[in-house]
């Protein structure tokens, strides 16, 4: 179905271009498994890459402040964060505004794998859009961004619609 481009769009189209969108986030996220897979394979599982990148997108933060970041709850991103620490690539200072608590920072060599990581995701991401016209390449990295900043805005309501979902089998 290809809907028209400043025409009127139903409910029902709406549901057809949402599946479509849907069908596609499923792909790219089995995609993504592969890939943290493959990752955590390689020494880093996808858990502590992400709050290795978020703490070094934040800049040194609390414990509380890292889960927040990541919607997750403080007692799992505290274990998450041991092993990060025990591995030198996350460090614990004294919080400059009350000595008596600390913030997470990431290290030197946190730093250095990160921009690592990043420099292979660039490279593979151009080879990726080698085939893409540069206007099509920059308008769907517009697009993306934009739907990516709305997916986060919403994402606390997604998550309290779900609600705490089924229970798993002798979980009572």
């Amino acid at each position: 179905m290809v809907v028209p481009v400043g025409g009127e769009v139903s409910v029902e189209d709406d549901l057809v271009v949402a599946d479509r969108l849907g069908t596609a986030l499923v792909r790219m996220n089995r995609m993504h498994a592969c890939v943290s897979s493959h990752m955590s394979k390689s020494g880093m599982d996808k858990a502590s890459f992400v709050l290795l990148a978020s703490l070094s997108r934040l800049g040194p933060a609390r414990s509380s402040a890292l889960a927040e970041a990541v919607f997750s709850d403080p007692s799992t991103v505290s274990r998450q964060v041991a092993t990060l620490v025990k591995e030198g690539l996350v460090e614990r200072r004294a919080d400059p505004e009350d000595g008596r608590a600390s913030v997470l920072a990431v290290t030197d060599a946190g730093g250095r794998l990160l921009d690592e990581r990043r420099r292979q995701r660039n490279q593979a991401l151009v080879r990726l859009f080698a085939d893409w016209e540069p206007q099509d390449r920059l308008r769907f990295i517009e697009y993306f961004e934009r739907f990516v900043g709305d997916y986060e805005k919403a994402l606390p309501h997604f998550i309290a619609e779900s609600g705490p979902g089924p229970r798993s089998e002798g979980e009572k």
